[in-house]
């Protein structure tokens, strides 16, 4: 087994789909190698042309329980300074890959395992999946990104009352506040359900993608009006591309829905 294989975290290619495999038994704990192999990971999903979606999957048994506790705990205040700016560098790398991601979750995605799913575009969870920010029980906050991802996707009062109480919330209430986009039910694997959702996605318009995510995160952080500006330009620069004129002559010719876009 090569080198690259022993690591944490792997890239895995398939026929468009790529998958960020979290590899670090028993339970995933984010270490410092693990958010290290994230940034890498997200990097190289990014660059490939031959990746066009991607799924964040942690294996059968659970996705990711949190950091490394254990090694936390010896660290000064200087020493959670320098390793924080990395640890939100490799998910906001995860975030801000160009191309859509999900998040397949299985077991648990607590604390850094929560926030690494709310850095994905979607979240599909395991009806037995369990997840929560529960840094609070340690005398901490979030440092991933939960305080300000989270408050964004399920609106502020449920991210206080998830971040305050440090509770998990099972599938079907993650689902109901909107934490998770679909419960795929037990008996039935929720990899397969995220690699068929992301396939959808390989023979599609690879820079209005691109754009169309730009475009709702970038306007997430902004007011309304910079917002239809960002929108503005992106829906222009799409008149650049190849797949746009495929697009519109296949409408035209053939109907909606038929184009055999290029990801030019």
């Amino acid at each position: 087994m090569s080198e690259r294989e022993h690591q944490p975290v792997r890239l895995e290619v398939d026929g468009g789909v790529a998958t960020i495999r979290l590899e670090r038994p028993p339970m995933n704990a984010l270490d410092a190698a693990m958010q290290d192999g994230l940034l890498t990971a997200a990097a190289e999903a990014t660059e490939r042309r031959d990746v066009r979606a991607v799924v964040v999957y942690g294996g059968e048994k659970v996705f990711a329980a949190g950091a490394d506790i254990k090694e936390m705990a010896g660290w000064s205040y200087t020493d959670m300074v320098d390793r924080s700016v990395a640890l939100q560098a490799a998910f906001t790398a995860v975030a801000r890959i160009p191309k859509p991601t999900v998040a397949a979750v299985t077991g648990y995605a607590l604390g850094g395992g929560c926030e690494l799913t709310l850095a994905c575009d979607l979240r599909f969870a395991a009806a037995d999946a369990r997840l929560g920010q529960p840094e609070i029980l340690l005398g901490l906050i979030p440092g991933a990104g939960g305080t300000q991802r989270l408050s964004r996707l399920v609106g502020p009062s449920r991210a206080k009352d998830l971040i305050f109480t440090g509770r998990m919330v099972g599938a079907d209430e993650a689902l109901a506040i909107g934490l998770v986009d679909r419960v795929v039910p037990a008996g039935e694997d929720v990899y397969a359900a995220a690699v068929e959702w992301a396939s959808r996605f390989t023979t599609g318009p690879a820079y209005a993608l691109r754009a169309a995510k730009e475009a709702i995160d970038g306007g997430l952080s902004t007011d309304l009006d910079t917002g239809l500006q960002l929108e503005r330009q992106l829906f222009a620069g799409l008149f650049a591309t190849e797949d746009r004129g495929i697009g519109m002559r296949s409408f035209i010719e053939n109907g909606p829905g038929k184009a055999a876009f290029e990801g030019r």
